[in-house]
């Protein structure tokens, strides 16, 4: 481990964390960035992130700036700590172009050797604990390692504009970016059902721009909204269920009670709801597809704030 890397760091030094994406590596992302700056309040930190994904970390006072993915920006930026959360290639060469004397990164990353001055070992080896590690263990394990004073790690960060409802609801997020992930139509369209009519709360659907909602046409959809407005949606919703996915951690952050679903067992405890109020996850060895409508909706009638 380093000589605590964090006190060799000056007064106001820039950090850069390299963050290119997805969504939920974006929100599971905070929680390290609230560690780091609990420690060093003085720090001025700048999160590297696709356009796409900038409204995750707006508003967020621990961070100073959110710059683009580009090379010119975080030269621009001129960190004295490059942290590169992201570890693909343009990762690596963005941590390179910061010129930070210090560029830290995981040592599995493929290519860390040139990359990185600092290189991180495993989450298990800097918890003292061999077993599975959430996604936001691994990156606070990160901070840890650089000097962080080991704490408990907070629920994710999140800020949106919030905004009164005509009746509660609950937000159903039917799709995923791969098929493993995704649970049928007639499940959620068998959820968005009870919602209305047992659970005294209006299905609503989200989903970007190219997914195909249409089987669920007859209730509300809210389909290729800015990333800031589905922030809103969710902070504002009474329950969420869907597969595993960047708005499942979205809902999660703002601590409503969230039914996720996932494709593989393994990634149940991997990308499970970090620290959300309450949480019923779904996985089945036979597949997704496998998971039973009726536990699904036995979860909603469990969870739903709005019982008696």
């Amino acid at each position: 481990m380093p000589e605590n890397l964090l006190d060799r760091l000056p007064t106001g030094a820039r950090v850069a964390i390299v963050r290119l994406r997805s969504l939920g590596d974006c929100v599971l992302t905070t929680p390290a960035i609230d560690l780091l700056k609990r420690a060093r309040p003085d720090l001025q930190i700048a999160v590297v992130v696709e356009d796409r994904f900038r409204a995750v970390f707006e508003k967020n006072p621990s961070i100073a700036a959110i710059l683009s993915s580009s090379y010119a920006a975080i030269a621009r930026w001129h960190p004295q700590l490059c942290i590169n959360f992201h570890g693909g290639t343009r990762s690596m060469l963005l941590s390179l172009t910061s010129m930070a004397r210090w560029r830290a990164g995981f040592a599995h990353h493929s290519g860390a050797g040139l990359a990185y001055n600092i290189k991180i070992p495993r989450a298990q080896e800097i918890l003292g604990e061999e077993r599975i590690v959430h996604t936001a263990e691994h990156l606070a394990s990160a901070m840890f390692y650089l000097g962080v004073p080991r704490t408990d790690i907070p629920r994710a960060i999140l800020y949106a504009e919030t905004r009164l409802a005509a009746k509660p609801y609950a937000v159903i997020h039917p799709v995923s970016a791969a098929a493993y992930k995704t649970w049928h139509a007639a499940g959620f369209l068998a959820s968005a059902e009870y919602l209305a009519s047992e659970a005294a709360l209006e299905p609503i659907f989200i989903g970007a721009a190219g997914d195909d909602l249409s089987p669920f046409s007859k209730h509300r959809i809210v389909q290729g909204a800015a990333l800031a407005e589905v922030k809103s949606l969710l902070a504002g919703a009474s329950l969420f269920v869907g597969n595993d996915s960047g708005p499942a951690h979205i809902a999660a952050a703002f601590g409503i009670p969230v039914i996720v679903l996932y494709g593989r067992r393994e990634h149940q405890q991997i990308w499970a709801p970090w620290k959300t109020t309450a949480a019923k996850t779904f996985a089945s060895p036979d597949g997704i597809s496998a998971i039973a409508v009726d536990d699904v909706l036995a979860a909603i009638a469990e969870l739903n704030p709005q019982r008696a």
